[in-house]
């Protein structure tokens, strides 16, 4: 067997675990010498890659990888920036193929999303084209759980963990400061398209009528002004006051969005602020005290409130990744298979990255209620065992200990980038 080098880079939104997955691909590289040389992460993404801005792992010893894994953020940096293809700019490739010729990569693992697919089959299609020996493997990561092929994304659970703790908890302060005038409080949380984290707060019921969350909108439903007001009421009413969880992409019947905030360079639109919006709907039309909260970073960087189960897929699509690049099963993705609901079993196979690059997993219309204005008992049973366990970590001075990795540079070979 031919002995190689590898590169791990992280791309788009982090995750609370998502350094999990490094380190159990670090430590799992380190177990095969004979075909696995060096071990480096690339600065940013693939930015890093086509920089020649690489990172060695040999100076993290297993002190610092379990720090690692418990440390949120992305450790190596990430960036949101896609492959052009390769026809429409052959230069950018050049350049890759030359980094990774450079420094004698064999083997690149690419943990992101559904566009992050995209670019490993990318990259694996140009390696063949090639004759550039590379093995390209997915590995999955999104708080927004909307990776096809994959039973869940490792990442989800624990951003699903805070929101439902979120609303639990505000729940609760709210119920005690309800008044017969009424009070409203409206959580908005990540889901441009997909609604999982907006579903996740129903877990804060625990299967108590009448408990928060009341309403829950989804970016899978068309907003309904009428329909919503109308429902606020009934509860309000009846309990004195209503909460509500807005997935950020919540969109009216005829697809425009109920709030924006901007659009990038590339026409990207930048989201925040429907949970705003629709707390000051409810105000404007039914005067009720409204409150909003929008968590923005602090759901997907919550390294304090990681669910078990979403360290264990985490760790788990890590160490897989690394093993399927050994075996040389190029262009494919860890995916988490669910085996039973409960007691709550899973495995780890591989799919093709060609198959699922840049699709969306939505909420599917069985774990939506008919009103379109809450989730099913189907969720709650596929939900739960997402966010069950609790983490053990260090803590310092009254506050999560999350000590910075040491990652040297490794000494560019090429010139810089043009």
């Amino acid at each position: 067997m031919t002995r190689r080098n590898l590169l791990y880079a992280q791309s788009g939104g982090v995750t609370a675990v998502i350094n999990a997955t490094a380190a159990a691909a670090i430590e799992t590289a380190r177990r095969h010498p004979q075909a696995i040389g060096a071990i480096y992460g690339a600065r940013h993404g693939i930015l890093g890659a086509l920089a020649e801005d690489l990172v060695d792992t040999a100076a993290l010893d297993d002190a610092a990888l379990q720090a690692l894994a418990l440390t949120p953020g992305g450790a190596f940096g990430s960036c949101r920036f896609d492959l052009d293809p390769p026809a429409d700019n052959p230069a950018q490739y050049e350049r890759l193929f030359a980094v990774l010729a450079a420094h004698d990569i064999g083997y690149f693992l690419y943990n992101g999303g559904n566009g992050s697919m995209d670019t490993v089959a990318k990259i694996s299609a140009a390696a063949r084209d090639r004759g550039y020996p590379l093995v390209a493997i997915g590995v999955p990561k999104t708080v927004d759980n909307d990776i096809e092929g994959s039973d869940c994304s490792p990442g989800f659970g624990s951003a699903a963990k805070y929101a439902a703790t979120g609303m639990l908890e505000a729940g609760m302060d709210l119920a005690s400061m309800s008044t017969r005038k009424g009070r409203v409080f409206v959580l908005e949380v990540m889901g441009r398209n997909a609604g999982w984290l907006a579903a996740a707060t129903a877990l804060a019921a625990r299967g108590q009528e009448d408990a928060p969350p009341h309403i829950i909108l989804l970016p899978e439903v068309p907003f309904d002004d009428e329909a919503f007001l109308a429902r606020v009421q009934q509860v309000v009413e009846r309990l004195g006051y209503c909460t509500v969880t807005v997935s950020e992409g919540i969109r009216r019947a005829d697809g425009s969005l109920v709030m924006e905030q901007d659009h990038d360079a590339k026409g990207h639109v930048q989201l925040g602020g429907a949970g705003q919006c629709v707390a000051r709907l409810i105000h404007a039309r039914l005067g009720y005290k409204h409150h909003w909260a929008i968590p923005d970073y602090l759901q997907r960087a919550a390294g304090h409130l990681v669910s078990a189960t979403d360290l264990a897929h985490a760790r788990a699509v890590g160490a897989a990744a690394v093993e399927y690049a050994v075996a040389g099963r190029d262009a494919v993705m860890p995916a988490i298979v669910r085996e039973s609901d409960e007691p709550y079993r899973w495995t780890v196979e591989p799919v093709d990255v060609r198959a699922i690059a840049n699709l969306e997993r939505l909420v599917p219309p069985h774990f939506i209620r008919e009103d379109g204005l809450h989730v099913t008992g189907a969720a709650l049973r596929y939900l739960r065992p997402l966010v069950e366990g609790e983490v053990v970590r260090p803590w310092r001075g009254g506050l999560p200990d999350y000590p910075a990795p040491g990652l040297p540079a490794v000494p560019r070979r090429l010139p810089p980038q043009p």
